[in-house]
């Protein structure tokens, strides 16, 4: 336990600082691309890849690494770009774990990694509509040209790949209760529309209004908004819940600014996120959120979202 709390501490010193890391590469162009460190498990020459039959287009192959066997996505043609030419002598994997599943990421040219903090992450413009493959932007200066960053929404090339059920299994539902739902508010907090999606159509299975953020610091606006016009948000909200990685402010900072608030620090926060591992229990402990979720699992959001419930009426 004390090398997992060790990591935790390593990783969410970004609970106070709002800080992360981005492994820049290239997509066999000049624009620069990025994913969160935290994200990825290693990143490794092009090896041989067994084509699949009868695989999404999206899927080039897979490949074995270490004993493991790993899906191979063209992050190219995942984004609406021509595929990648795998002749290419620059072209590398970048395995990740996203959603308790592991797979690679076909690139080009990996550049390097940087430290930044989420408030140096921008939202994409409105302009761009709903299309797009990103979920921030942020730029980065070598010398004196200042270049700019695409950070790429994984989970919307993944749920193009993977469809998500969002029907909610039988038997999760206490049908003693199932009424009270009706009217309950949820504050969600997350930059991925795709997420954001997901996770209305899930709890708006149960009456339950979803009011959608982009990110912790519209969130936590909305919170203190609230709080300020003498609303006791405690008692409006069954639940806030976080993705943790969003731009201005992610959702470990979003927790602890809700834990330092007095009219918010009894808030009910779930944080929902893709990242999975064995540091989940400690990682909430770490930042002071009710619970951990990894995405993508609506049985067990629906049966957080109810247990969370159950306590509201027995303290009324």
């Amino acid at each position: 336990m004390a090398g997992v709390l060790a990591s935790v501490d390593q990783r969410t010193q970004l609970v106070g600082e709002n800080r992360l890391e981005l492994l820049l590469f290239h997509l066999h162009s000049r624009q620069l691309f990025a994913l969160n460190v935290f994200k990825v498990k290693e990143v490794v020459k092009l090896p041989h890849l067994n084509k699949m039959p009868n695989a999404h287009p999206k899927v080039v192959g897979v490949t074995n690494i270490r004993g493991e066997s790993i899906p191979v996505i063209d992050l190219r043609q995942a984004i609406a770009m021509p595929p990648c030419a795998r002749d290419d002598k620059e072209c590398n994997l970048v395995i990740t774990e996203y959603n308790r599943t592991v797979q690679a990421f076909l690139v080009g040219k990996v550049n390097q990694i940087v430290n930044t903090t989420w408030s140096d992450i921008m939202p994409p413009p409105r302009s761009v509509g709903r299309n797009h493959y990103l979920t921030a932007l942020t730029k980065i200066r070598r010398g004196d040209v200042e270049h700019l960053v695409e950070i790429i929404d994984v989970e919307k090339v993944l749920a193009e790949i993977v469809e998500y059920d969002v029907e909610i299994p039988e038997g999760i539902l206490d049908k003693a209760i199932i009424d009270e739902f009706h009217g309950r508010k949820i504050l969600h907090a997350d930059d991925s529309a795709t997420a954001r999606r997901q996770v209305s159509d899930t709890l708006a299975q149960l009456g339950i209004e979803i009011i959608p953020t982009t990110d912790g610091h519209e969130a936590l606006n909305l919170l203190k908004g609230w709080a300020d016009e003498g609303i006791d948000v405690t008692k409006e909200f069954l639940a806030v819940i976080t993705d943790a990685e969003m731009p201005v402010m992610d959702g470990y900072r979003l927790t602890y600014e809700i834990r330092n608030d007095p009219r918010l620090r009894d808030l009910y926060v779930i944080l929902n996120t893709s990242l999975s591992g064995s540091f989940n229990n400690a990682m909430v402990e770490k930042v002071g959120c009710n619970v951990f979720l990894s995405k993508f699992q609506p049985d067990l959001l629906v049966s957080e979202v109810q247990k969370r419930l159950k306590e509201v009426l027995n303290q009324d």
